[in-house]
């Protein structure tokens, strides 16, 4: 019985049968539904995503016509940074990193980003830039974001002022966990509210809120507030925004953002709440089991965002990469992974872009 090289969820390479990929792909879309009622995928995308999982070909990509848009997260740190961070460890600058994207690697947008990439450490440093933003504008021509993780860790204990939900619940003191998560939901907003317009201003294309939720409920219903406030005062700006998970962290448990409680809820779910606040495109994320294959990874992806793109009346941007969109958990990802997830979520998914 004829075998195909293919993947596990950690990157290992491993032989299966047609009939091993196939159970993995029903039983990977399964748990999707299982878990957040999405549709199933029909007999004809059950093969298809089979065939791209199958294909001989170490690379593969879409049919001429299918290419989508790419942007990215974390910017210049995909060079600079080591590879526990998918990075290459080369030092450039900003400035560099981003001509390099633009006139070699052929990127359709880019973004400008802290090293900390997150909201909170740009704000003593906003000026700063400010200057940088402005400074590469006047060379790139592709659309040139900032970008920035939302984060809202960094404003509990011992870094920030409010105290650490876990550290409360732990001594059973649940109303203060809650009261804390909820002052650094307003003040995650506040700080996006400040910062965000000033980059605007210095001529950024857009901002890129990535890994939303990651903290949880709160860190969520802080960043709708903040892309709100933004959208308010910038009304023409470009705001995508990007997640963490499938299912957003109940930290919280009961937190709400415009009467609908965020815990729990999955890209289908999340994309409506990201319309309402006012993003321009939807980032959806699906994460990847290590110890499944590939086949069980990216059919679970696939589904969750199938219905995702279904419902949504944005653009959405799946998040693919390590450890996403039935992308292996590998610090340096494997390229025959990387476009066989990639080539799935544009022709089976269909996805906005990548």
């Amino acid at each position: 019985m004829s075998k195909f090289y293919t993947r596990m969820g950690d990157g290992k390479r491993v032989m299966l049968t047609k009939e091993q990929i196939v159970n993995d792909i029903q039983a990977g879309f399964a748990d999707a539904a299982d878990m957040a009622g999405v549709a199933d995928l029909t007999a004809n995308e059950i093969e298809q995503l089979f065939e791209i999982i199958s294909d001989k070909n170490r690379i593969v990509g879409v049919e001429p016509g299918n290419e989508v848009v790419v942007s990215y997260d974390i910017g210049q740190l995909d060079f600079t940074g080591d590879n526990g961070n998918s990075g290459n460890g080369i030092d450039v600058g900003r400035r560099e990193s981003a001509l390099l994207h633009e006139r070699a690697l052929g990127a359709d947008t880019f973004e400008l980003a802290h090293a900390d990439y997150s909201i909170k450490p740009v704000k003593p440093i906003i000026a700063n830039e400010m200057q940088t933003m402005e400074e590469i504008q006047s060379e790139i021509i592709i659309p040139y974001f900032y970008g920035a993780m939302p984060n809202s860790g960094l404003y509990y204990a011992p870094d920030g002022p409010y105290g650490n939900p876990a550290d409360l619940m732990r001594e059973f003191k649940i109303e203060e966990a809650m009261q804390a998560a909820e002052l650094t939901a307003d003040h995650l907003a506040r700080d996006i509210e400040y910062v965000a317009p000033k980059l605007v201003s210095a001529g950024a294309d857009g901002f890129n809120f990535d890994t939303t939720a990651s903290a949880g409920d709160a860190d969520f219903v802080g960043t709708l507030k903040g892309v709100e406030a933004l959208r308010k005062e910038c009304p023409n700006t470009y705001i995508l925004l990007g997640m963490a998970g499938e299912s957003v962290m109940g930290i919280h448990g009961s937190i709400e953002y415009k009467g609908k409680v965020v815990a729990g809820t999955y890209p289908h779910q999340q994309v409506k709440l990201a319309e309402q606040a006012g993003a321009n495109v939807f980032g959806p994320v699906v994460n990847t089991n290590t110890s499944k294959s590939l086949a069980w990874n990216l059919a679970r992806s696939v589904a969750f965002v199938k219905e995702c793109v279904k419902v949504a009346n944005i653009p959405c941007h799946v998040n693919m990469g390590m450890g996403v969109g039935g992308i292996p958990m590998w610090e340096t990802a494997p390229n025959d992974a990387v476009t066989r997830c990639n080539k799935a979520m544009v022709e089976i998914a269909k996805v906005d872009g990548v």
